[in-house]
């Protein structure tokens, strides 16, 4: 998510925020900033198993959005990529990191 979909959006900004849509009527704009924060800041969370089921959140309204409103005149081939990453991201937020997380190695190291 990080490399193949935040990253871009981060560092191609000025050319993509103009052309961004509007799904859920809050703002072009808006819907950018968070579709980055998102798919840059949490899905590092995410990655490093930092509050990971925080993190999990709001990748997981991305991903909803993205599947059920922006795709959603797609044929299903055309929005599956979007609906495994919000089963995957429902999962994580249902289980947590996991003992490999990072949260787990300061909450150890507390003890």
């Amino acid at each position: 998510m990080l490399y193949l979909h935040g990253w871009p959006k981060l560092q191609g900004y000025a050319q993509m925020a103009p052309n961004f849509g509007d799904p859920i009527g809050m703002g072009a704009q808006l819907s950018f900033w968070l579709v980055i924060v998102a798919e840059v800041v949490c899905a590092l969370f995410v990655l490093l198993g930092i509050a990971t089921r925080w993190a999990s959140i709001p990748l997981f309204i991305t991903m909803g959005v993205a599947g059920f409103i922006v795709h959603a005149a797609d044929p299903l081939k055309g929005k599956e990529l979007a609906f495994v990453y919000f089963f995957v991201y429902a999962a994580l937020f249902c289980l947590g990191g996991g003992r490999f997380g990072l949260d787990n190695f300061i909450k150890r190291a507390r003890n």
